[in-house]
C-alpha cells in the first residue's frame, strides 16, 4: 500500500499490518521459531535464493521482524529497512559492510560516544582514515569531502550538544564527491525529520530510544537506497547482530503510539529549555527550538518539530551538576533517552562514558553539561521539580 498520502501517525499504526495476521490476530504473532519448514525442496530453494516471499532462518530474516522493518521504511520513505540488535550493531554494522581498507570517512566531532569510538580506535585498524570535522563548520565539512572520501557520517541534532548540521548541503556535496551519506536520526525520529528527503542514503536510528519509546528493549534500524541497505543485510547475516522477534514486538507497539509521544515531548522540551534559559544558575541552554540557538534557522528549515532531548551546563562545575540531580524527584539518572520517563544524565555517565575526559574535552563536551531527556509527564511537574532541584 502507498501511504505517501497518509500522515505519519496513521502509517505508524498501519505499515506492515495490512493484511489479516494468523488466526486472524490483529496484532502481529510472534514468531519464535529459528527455522521455517517446507513441504515442497523446490519452493525452499528459491525462497532461500531470495527468487520468492519465504522466510528460511531467523538469523536471516523472521515475519515479525519484517514487519518492523515494514514499518520504519513506510516512516522513512524509504526502498528498504533491516533491524538489529541494538543501536550501536546497526551503525558498526552500516560501516563495515560499506568501507573497506584504504577508505576514508568525513564525519563530525560531535558524534554519538560509541560511535567516535569507532572512528577514533577502530576503523583505524582497518586502515580506514577518519577525518573529524568541527560539526557546525559546513565549509570545513565540505572541503574534507572534496578531497575525496567514500563515506559521510552526520547526526542531527547531535548527541548531547545538539548542534543541527545542513543534511541537505552535505549530502549534496558528499554526492557530487560520490560519497555515501549515513545519518543518524535518533534524536529527530522520522516524526520530526526526513533526512533521505533531504538527500542523504542511509538513515540509523537506535530504535533502543523514541521509537521503542518505553526503555524496556534493545533495537537497530537502518533504512535507504535497496542496494546499500543490501549489502549492510548481506554483513548482518553473517556477522549476527539480528533482532528477536520479541523485541520486534515491543518495538512494533512502541511505534503505534510514536507521533503522539513525540508531539509531546517537543512541546515538553521546548517548555523546559525555555524555562532554563532564564534561570540564573544555569549557564546555557541547547536546544534547537531556541532562536538563540546557533542552528535554529537550519532546523527551522528541516525539521517538523525541534526532539525531545535538550542539554544545559551550570555555572560551576561537576559538584553542581550532582547537586541538581540528586536533588531532582521526577527523573531517572540513567544512560538512554527517548523514553516516556525523564531521563538525565551527565556525557560521562551517559552519551560519551566510553571516552577519557580528556577525550571529551577535545571534542568540546563540559563536564558540567548536562542532557535532559524530557517525558511525557506534565511540563509544569517537570518545571517545578528544576525550580526545587536549583535552589542547591
Amino acid at each position: 500500500m502507498d501511504f505517501t498520502r497518509y500522515k505519519k501517525g496513521t502509517a505508524s499504526v498501519w505499515a506492515g499490518e495490512m493484511y489479516s495476521f494468523s488466526e486472524g490476530s490483529h496484532t502481529p504473532p510472534i514468531y519464535n521459531s529459528v527455522t521455517f519448514a517446507y513441504d515442497d525442496l523446490d519452493e525452499w530453494y528459491e525462497a532461500a535464493r531470495g527468487n520468492r516471499p519465504g522466510h528460511i532462518y531467523s538469523r536471516n530474516t523472521n515475519p515479525t521482524v519484517q514487519v518492523l522493518e515494514e514499518k520504519i521504511r513506510v516512516l522513512e520513505n524509504a526502498e528498504a529497512a533491516i533491524s538489529f540488535a541494538t543501536g550501536m550493531a546497526a551503525i558498526s554494522n552500516t560501516l563495515f559492510a560499506l568501507l573497506k581498507p584504504g577508505d576514508r570517512v568525513v564525519s563530525i566531532k560531535d558524534s554519538y560516544g560509541g560511535t567516535s569510538k569507532i572512528f577514533l580506535e577502530y576503523l583505524p585498524k582497518f586502515n580506514i582514515e577518519v577525518q573529524l570535522c568541527e560539526t557546525t563548520d559546513h565549509e570545513e565539512i565540505e572541503r574534507e569531502i572534496a578531497k575525496g572520501c567514500q563515506l559521510v557520517y552526520l547526526e542531527s541534532p547531535t548527541n548531547p550538544t545538539l548542534k543541527i548540521i545542513d543534511l541537505k548541503r552535505i549530502a549534496l556535496a558528499a554526492k557530487k564527491a560520490g560519497a555515501v551519506t549515513v545519518a543518524d536520526n535518533t534524536f529527530a525520529t522520522p516524526i520530526n525529520q526526513d533526512p533521505l528527503e533531504l538527500g542523504v542514503d542511509i538513515v540509523v536510528h537506535s530504535a533502543t530510544k523514541f521509537l521503542g519509546g518505553h526503555s524496556d528493549t534493545l533495537c537497530g534500524l537502518i533504512c535507504g537506497k535497496k542496494e546499500l541497505v543490501g549489502r549492510v543485510f548481506q554483513f548482518r547475516e553473517i556477522n549476527g547482530a539480528s533482532l528477536h522477534p520479541e523485541t520486534a514486538y515491543n518495538v512494533i507497539r512502541g511505534m503505534k503510539t510514536l507521533e503522539l509521544r513525540v508531539e509531546r515531548h517537543n512541546d515538553n522540551a521546548m517548555k523546559i529549555a525555555t524555562y532554563l534559559s532564564r534561570h540564573p544558575k544555569v549557564d546555557e541552554v541547547f536546544y534547537p527550538g531556541l532562536e538563540s540557538h546557533h542552528g535554529h534557522e537550519i532546523a527551522k528549515r528541516q525539521m517538523y518539530g525541534f526532539g525531545g532531548i535538550l542539554s544545559f551546563t551550570l555555572k560551576g562545575g561537576y559538584e553542581e551538576v550532582k547537586a541538581l540531580l540528586h536533588n531532582m524527584k521526577f527523573v531517572h539518572l540513567a544512560a538512554s533517552l527517548g523514553s516516556v520517563n525523564t531521563l538525565a544524565g551527565p556525557p560521562r555517565t551517559t552519551s560519551h562514558v566510553e571516552l577519557t575526559e580528556e577525550q571529551r574535552r577535545q571534542l568540546g563536551i563540559s563536564e558540567s553539561l548536562i542532557r535532559y531527556s524530557a517525558g511525557i509527564e506534565n511540563a509544569e511537574d517537570l518545571i517545578g521539580d528544576l525550580e526545587k532541584a536549583l535552589t542547591f
